[in-house]
């Protein structure tokens, strides 16, 4: 694969409606949402996924910023709730799970390979965050296939992702020791510590920061990037989202703002002021 080691390249909606999601998604983001790829798997075990088509006309790549997975009543049922995943490309799924619980992480979902995709695992990192790793399987006539689902500029691409944990120092600690990952530079948030930059060889993909006690759990959270955030905003509360907020500026001059959609997931969005 042409990605670093460490690179997250797939991001994945987990959602309780996956018509209302590509609806809702396709109007404040602008991507297309199709039809059931894997309908072969329909029936008895309730398979519907989705891709997530960016329709920007622009990039290289795979095309896609990722999939919808539609939680079934039985998933529901046994406490499988909607938000978003990221999936991090490592060499070895089984290897780096054997890492992650050594350092005190769990597993979810136990490595399973799926042809035509790969090996992946959903783990949680000692602090009790979620995410997949994943060593997938390229394209035969494409052996080093890269994904394109993040960029730091790109709308309709996950452009940040941001840690929130009680124990940022380990967390960073355990990122940077088995994800390739560097933390340089960092935000000062007053009682909260600093907001502290994560990298991976050079490029700034995300942070870290210390989770505040209103926050509920701890987690990934993903930021999806729009043309203009006031017209995403708008969207979102349209049609039916749960705005967080108003749009803050950040540093680099542009807007973000995090809601929930319909459905309950959580997600932020970046972009510039119209």
């Amino acid at each position: 694969m042409g990605n670093p080691v460490g690179s997250f390249i797939w991001y994945e909606l987990m959602t309780s409606d996956s018509d209302a999601a590509a609806a809702f998604y396709g109007s404040v983001v602008g991507w297309k949402i199709g039809a059931n790829v894997m309908p072969e798997m329909t029936g008895d075990s309730g398979m519907d996924y989705r891709m997530i088509e960016r329709i920007d006309g622009g990039g290289a790549g795979c095309g896609y910023t990722g999939g919808v997975f539609a939680l079934d009543d039985a998933m529901i049922g046994q406490g499988a709730k909607p938000g978003w995943m990221g999936y991090i490309y490592v060499p070895d799924v089984d290897a780096k799970v054997a890492e992650i619980t050594a350092e005190g992480g769990s597993v979810h979902v136990p490595a399973t390979t799926m042809e035509g995709v790969g090996r992946f695992a959903m783990v949680t990192d000692p602090q009790g965050a979620a995410f997949y790793v994943m060593t997938p399987e390229p394209p035969a006539d494409d052996p080093d296939a890269t994904s394109d689902v993040f960029s730091v500029d790109k709308p309709q691409t996950v452009r940040w992702n941001e840690l929130v944990t009680p124990d940022d120092d380990a967390a960073v600690a355990f990122y940077t020791t088995y994800f390739g990952w560097t933390q340089q530079g960092a935000m000062p948030m007053g009682p909260l510590g600093d907001y502290r930059f994560l990298q991976l060889e050079d490029v700034q993909i995300g942070a870290v920061m210390r989770k505040a006690d209103f926050m509920p759990v701890p987690g990934w959270t993903y930021y999806i990037g729009v043309d203009d955030i006031d017209r995403a905003l708008a969207a979102v509360k349209d049609g039916g989202g749960k705005p967080m907020g108003e749009p803050q500026q950040i540093p680099t001059g542009e807007y973000t703002v995090h809601a929930f959609d319909p459905q309950g997931a959580y997600f932020g969005l970046v972009g510039p002021r119209g």
